[in-house]
C-alpha cells in the first residue's frame, strides 16, 4: 500500500517538533484524541475552522499508519 500524507508536515520550530497538519499549530495528536473522545468530524471542523474534512481523515490514517510499526519517517522540514 503507497502512503501518501501530503497534508502532514514535521517541523522542529513547530509544536515541539510534532506532526501537525499542513504546517498549522495544530498536531495529529490532538485531532486522534479529539476523535478518540468521541468528537465527530464537524465538531473538530467547527473547533479548529483552518481544517478541511481531508485534514482529519489524513491525521486519522497517518495514526493508522503509525500503530502498524511499519514506517519509516516523514521528512522533517529544514530548520
Amino acid at each position: 500500500m503507497e502512503v501518501n500524507f501530503d497534508r502532514i508536515t514535521i517541523d522542529p520550530r513547530r509544536c515541539g517538533g510534532q506532526p501537525t497538519v499542513r504546517g498549522l499549530r495544530i498536531p495529529i495528536a490532538t485531532i486522534v484524541r479529539d476523535l478518540a473522545v468521541g468528537k465527530t468530524i464537524v465538531e473538530i471542523l467547527d473547533a479548529y475552522p483552518e481544517l478541511e474534512p481531508e485534514d482529519v481523515r489524513q491525521a486519522l490514517a497517518y495514526a493508522a499508519w503509525l500503530a502498524t510499526g511499519a514506517f519509516s519517517p516523514l521528512p522533517v522540514e529544514a530548520a
